[in-house]
């Protein structure tokens, strides 16, 4: 299939699959997001294809949501949409929850896997990260909190520095990500996809059966996780104060934000 804002490719057993809306920084609006839903529905099903390396063109990964696409809208859009996101289910950035054949996915960032960015990044089962790489949680700064963020760090990185990188908005670095447990392997940019091939290669020496059994078990407990935090999080609406619509308006005008806690 041919997708408008990401690339679909297989080579031998491995299915690439590479954000490709480079313009705008790989920036997540409804179309990406759906490419990537279809993309890693293509790669489940396909019979020839048994791990897949995920990966983002151009300057960065992924800087998060398209700000002026999805958190412009006005009040009524967003009450129908459910949030900037809309109505979603957990895991529907990359519909790992859902899959059939439950097939590894080896996530390959570089510079900022921010927001949205960082979502992806922790859905995959495995993580090469360039020197180079930056996790934030950008929610946090429009207003919107970021509570499925949280539980993710939380699940790979424990629990007090969950709360430092959800409370502060820290940026986390390759290396620290690394120390923490939350990716694999950091290596110099130029190495980064051989690196991720490298892994790909070592997994597909193995009875691929017996691997999608750990990736089903492996998957299982962190989206528990991220449902829970998610559905306290919805409720309290936070797309729809004032602060939110405040940090959006200021973004767009390139301005410092003035919150009043509303």
């Amino acid at each position: 299939m041919a997708y408008e804002t990401v690339l679909y490719e297989r080579k031998g057993r491995i299915a690439y699959i590479t954000l490709n809306r480079p313009q705008v920084l790989n920036a997540i609006n409804d179309t990406l997001a759906r490419d990537v839903m279809a993309a890693f529905q293509e790669f489940d099903v396909d019979d020839e294809a048994w791990v897949a390396i995920f990966s983002g063109q151009g300057r960065c990964f992924c800087a998060g949501a398209d700000v002026k696409q999805r958190q412009m809208l006005p009040r009524d859009q967003m009450l129908k949409r459910g949030g900037p996101g809309g109505m979603r289910q957990t895991d529907e950035l990359l519909g790992l929850g859902r899959t059939v054949n439950w097939k590894p996915v080896i996530a390959a960032i570089h510079s900022y896997a921010v927001g949205g960015g960082f979502a992806m990044a922790m859905e995959c089962d495995l993580v090469v990260a360039a020197e180079d790489m930056v996790f934030e949680l950008t929610e946090l700064h429009r207003g919107l909190g970021g509570a499925q963020h949280w539980a993710k760090a939380w699940f790979w990185g424990g629990a007090r520095m969950a709360n430092e990188f959800a409370i502060t908005g820290k940026r986390i670095s390759a290396l620290e990500s690394l120390s923490r447990g939350m990716i694999n392997r950091v290596v110099p940019k130029e190495q980064l996809m051989a690196e991720a091939e490298q892994m790909a290669q070592d997994i597909l020496r193995l009875p691929p059966l017996a691997v999608r059994c750990n990736v089903r078990v492996c998957r299982w407990y962190m989206r528990e996780r991220v449902h829970q935090a998610e559905m306290y999080q919805n409720a309290l609406k936070l797309y729809l104060t004032e602060d939110f619509e405040e940090s959006t308006r200021a973004f767009v005008e390139k301005r410092k934000p003035i919150f009043k806690a509303k």
